[in-house]
């Protein structure tokens, strides 16, 4: 049975201080179009800053506090990377979380399987659900959160976490649609902005004009109406002031596996996960080239505007590229 006690003991350690290691045998970075060479070196090395994860997701970059948080999703533990090397726990004994973000106020914000709801850390660090329900129904399992220029909470919500055991509990969905919703947590309301078949990552431009989405039914192999469904794409979406969603249009399809979680910098590229490596696309959907990895990455972030670092959360590691200036 699903222990609903969560462990908010602050600095359980897992990696000592220390240098990182590089990876080994590594094949090198594929460019498709020059422009690559502006953020990356042809030379660099990924850099392995932890080995120890069971499934790692949910990269986010926690800036007032310097560390990166990511969830160990089956483990049922949230984790934080410092720069001086070291790992620790940040929250353990979860109820299965996944994505995660910053909200306006420099709080965490977190996708739950397990209690199937969207929660954020307060003054304690305790998770507090803030969305659990869509029209008196309950949630499927939020998978990705991202918090827009106005301080709303966008997050994704597939089935995954109530068709798999190790990422959540198998019950029945009560909602008849997988959706991207958007949170104002200033006024509580919650509305549902497009569906998908399986809805996964999302990520604004930034300039907050673009809303990409990738939706990856392709990962369950689902058979409906006799026809497999095979979606394996990142859609972008044109964004009103408003918040409204327009113009819905394919970005990108990745050649093996499918887009999982992704991360936007400040040209405007999208650096997606997929099943061989991160796939980097221009803002004009071009695809720039291609950073293999050692295990199927599941998500990716950087370390803040202006910063030198792309984090990627791929099962056991967790790793590091450095970008140029």
């Amino acid at each position: 049975m699903m222990s609903k006690s969560i462990d908010l003991s602050p600095g359980r350690l897992l990696r000592k201080a220390g240098p990182p290691r590089k990876l080994d045998s590594f094949t090198g970075i594929e460019v498709h179009d020059p422009r690559l060479e502006e953020a990356l070196s042809l030379d660099e090395v990924p850099s392995i800053l932890y080995q120890f994860t069971l499934h790692g997701e949910g990269t986010i970059w926690d800036a007032s506090r310097d560390r990166l948080i990511w969830s160990d999703v089956p483990n049922r533990r949230l984790l934080a990377w410092y720069p001086d090397g070291r790992v620790e726990v940040a929250i353990d004994n979860t109820q299965f979380m996944n994505g995660n973000a910053v909200d306006a106020e420099g709080r965490l914000v977190h996708c739950e399987h397990g209690r199937r709801c969207i929660s954020r850390s307060n003054a304690d660090g305790e998770p507090e659900p803030i969305v659990t329900h869509y029209e008196d129904k309950r949630l499927n399992s939020p998978n990705d959160v991202t918090v827009a220029q106005d301080g709303s909470i966008w997050f994704t919500d597939p089935t995954f976490g109530i068709l798999m055991p190790n990422q959540g509990s198998l019950v029945d969905p009560e909602l008849d649609h997988r959706s991207v919703y958007r949170f104002d947590s200033r006024d509580g309301a919650l509305r549902r902005m497009a569906d998908f078949e399986q809805p996964n990552g999302l990520f604004f431009s930034p300039d907050g004009r673009t809303l990409y989405v990738s939706d990856t039914a392709r990962s369950l192999g689902e058979i409906i109406g006799g026809h497999a469904r095979d979606t394996h794409e990142i859609q972008a979406f044109t964004v009103a002031a408003t918040g409204e969603l327009s113009e819905r249009r394919l970005f990108c399809r990745t050649d093996h596996g499918y887009p999982d979680g992704f991360a936007v910098d400040e040209r405007g590229w999208v650096w997606t996960t997929a099943g061989d490596g991160i796939h980097i696309y221009a803002s004009d959907g071009i695809r720039l080239g291609f950073i293999p990895m050692p295990a199927t990455p599941s998500n990716c972030c950087f370390d803040g505007p202006g910063r030198g670092r792309l984090f990627i959360a791929a099962q056991s590691y967790l790793l590091a590229v450095d970008l140029r200036a």
